[in-house]
């Protein structure tokens, strides 16, 4: 990377969790030369304004969150049922870190950009549409392969799964307490024993 382009991811990294956790709008410029010791010329000389920086960091953490939920769907778990309970697990054994980081960034950004920061609601809107569409097409080829039950609405189920880690994550979250996540990821367990896999437990 140039100069200029190890400077930009920085600042990116630096703010990520700031931004998370204070709010894309709430976090101000101060707040980005404090976490970065950089001055403000020096932001402005590689971002536009505060915004851009916000829908930088927003798109760095929902990388980093995807990255790492897509390491569940690899090729270490060869069946679609071992996908979906490694995707399962990924949030069981994750949650301390996701919730010391501020909590989901797309829920927060999703909640904080309905309608005042509409260039991250759409960016927003894109990556749960990516987020449904890797469960699902988990959940489709598990159908093409005969594991899963063909009957199954894919999309609608994937899009039940994101609604239910959302929930969980937003009452454990503002309780202090994992229970609430817990309750959402056994209710998905039992969903795919019970509705997906082709022989129910």
């Amino acid at each position: 990377m140039s100069k200029a382009e190890k400077t930009k991811q920085f600042i990116i990294e630096r703010t990520a969790s700031l931004f998370n956790t204070k709010g894309y709008t709430s976090t101000s410029l101060s707040d980005i030369t404090e976490a970065t010791g950089l001055t403000k010329g020096s932001i402005y000389g590689n971002f536009e304004n505060k915004d851009e920086v916000a829908l930088e960091v927003y798109k760095y953490n929902a990388a980093l969150l995807g990255k790492n939920m897509t390491r569940s769907f690899g090729s270490e778990f060869p069946s679609a049922l071992d996908k979906l309970y490694a995707f399962v697990a990924f949030y069981r054994k994750n949650w301390k870190i996701v919730f010391s980081t501020g909590g989901c960034p797309l829920m927060n950004a999703a909640t904080e950009a309905d309608d005042t920061f509409p260039i991250l609601k759409n960016q927003v809107k894109r990556s749960f549409e990516e987020w449904s569409k890797k469960i699902s097409g988990v959940i489709q080829k598990g159908q093409e392969n005969g594991e899963l039950n063909p009957a199954v609405n894919a999309e609608h189920h994937a899009s039940l799964f994101i609604m239910l880690i959302e929930g969980g994550i937003l009452l454990s979250k503002t309780t202090d307490s994992e229970e609430y996540l817990n309750l959402a990821l056994d209710r998905i367990l039992i969903i795919i024993d019970q509705e997906l896999n082709i022989i129910p437990s």
